[in-house]
Parts: C-alpha cells; structure tokens; sequence
C-alpha cells in the first residue's frame, strides 16, 4: 500500500480515471437491464393503522431521523474539530439532506408503489451516494478536486434515474446506468482509501459503511426469500431500510468520532 501512495499525483488520478472509465464501457457493453414486472409487488405486504406495506413504509422514518441527526451534528459547535478545512462539511451537508429526502420518498413511494414514485425514490438516493463520494473525495484527493466535481456527480446521478424513467416511458425500461452510479462510489472509495493517507483517524468506518450498504442490497434482491425465513417477522425490503439507515448513521458516527491525524 505505501508503494501506491508513493505514486504521483498524476498517476493515482489517471488510476480513478482509468477505472471510471473501464466501468463505464463494460456497462455500455451490458444488454439493456430491465425492471421486472412484478417489482413493485413486495413480500410484506400487510396493512396496519390504515397504512400499506406497513413495515416497508414506516421503516423509512429511520432514514429522516439518521438524516437529521447528521444535519443537527454538522451545526453543532463539536463539529467544527473534525474538519481541517470547513468547506468539507459541505458535501456532508449535501448527504444527509439527502438522506431525509430519501425517507420521505421511499416512504410515500411505499403507499403506493409504482415507477413515478420510485423515479423520485431513486434520485435521492443518487444525490445521497454521489453526495457522499465528493466528501471522501474531498478529504482523499483534495478539497478543490472534491468541491468541483460535485456538481457532476449530482448531475450524473440524477440524470442516471432521468434515463430510466424515460427508458420506462419508451417500454424498454434500463438501469444499467443508475447500477454504474451505485458501484462507482462502492468501488472507487476503497481506491481512494488505497492511494492516498488519511488526514482523519477511523478509516475502518468507511469500510463499514460500504459493507452495510452492500448487505443492504444483498437483503433488497431477498426480499421473499428473508421474508419466509424469518416466518413473515421480517421482509428483505424492510431489512435493506434497517440496514441502510444503519450506513448512513454509520457516516454520522464515524464523523463524530474520528479525530485529525
């Protein structure tokens, strides 16, 4: 590892870009990556307190509650000793906006399932990952690089699941490109954890937060299959919320807990 962070500045960027773009061409070289019809038909589908999928709906009140403890910590005056440069608290901001946002979608998308609620589910959990990805960018490869590149990130991510709703309007649904901004930051964080040293303690809990958020869509692809393992306790969908809420809060944590090193 120090002989890759001996590397120059030059040659780790080519290394993000170079692996960028190799994902990018191996997701255009995919078939097209349709939605299955029966989607929207979740495992746990039982109604409580007049509410539809319940426990898939409520769930998600984990993800504003995360959210606003990360805004509230990132307001607080301890805040201010766990940022070299202040203007890194920026992208943080971003993320947790985003998480509350993904809350209340995933929330009203889970009343009524169907693909124009999702499109607005998707999109904030787009900003919240490429939101997430400028900060360790930010903290890694430097605040400017970080700061710059935001902006396309968030529109890359947004217009990811922009795609696909109009791939869905045309009848030939694809999200192959809303996948491409779910493994870009899953795959080259840990490559940015590799090339460049960390100016903050606690690394391991970003590596924490890539493998709850792993698990999360482990858990979302066994929806029926955890829902019957448990005996109906529990669905795949409602754990994937469990999870991923866990992740976010993980961000807020390590961020409270880590120190300058």
């Amino acid at each position: 590892m120090s002989a890759l962070r001996a590397m120059r500045p030059g040659a780790k960027v080519f290394g993000l870009l170079l692996t960028a773009a190799m994902l990018a061409v191996f997701t255009l070289m995919l078939p097209s990556i349709q939605q299955p019809l029966e989607y929207h038909r979740f495992a746990d589908q039982r109604t409580f307190l007049g509410l539809p999928n319940f426990f898939d709906t409520v769930s998600n009140t984990l993800f504003v509650l995360a959210g606003v403890a990360g805004l509230f910590f990132l307001r607080g005056s301890s805040a201010r000793h766990v940022f070299i440069e202040p203007r890194e608290s920026l992208p943080y901001s971003l993320f947790f906006v985003a998480i509350i946002l993904v809350g209340f979608a995933s929330g009203v998308y889970h009343l009524a399932p169907d693909n124009e609620r999702l499109a607005w589910d998707r999109a904030a959990i787009a900003l919240a990952l490429m939101a997430w990805f400028s900060a360790i960018l930010c903290e890694r490869a430097g605040l400017v690089v970080g700061l710059r590149i935001l902006p396309l990130l968030v529109v890359a991510g947004l217009g990811s699941v922009v795609y696909w709703g109009a791939s869905e309007a045309r009848g030939a649904g694809d999200l192959r490109f809303y996948g491409l901004m779910q493994c870009l930051p899953m795959l080259l964080i840990p490559l940015l954890l590799i090339l460049y040293p960390s100016r903050y303690s606690n690394d391991r809990d970003i590596v924490i937060v890539i493998g709850l958020y792993v698990l999360a869509l482990l858990f979302d692809v066994s929806d029926r299959l955890i829902f019957s393992l448990t005996g109906g306790l529990v669905s795949g969908h409602t754990a994937k919320h469990l999870v991923a809420a866990l992740a976010a809060y993980w961000i807020m944590r390590h961020l409270k807990h880590r120190r300058i090193v």
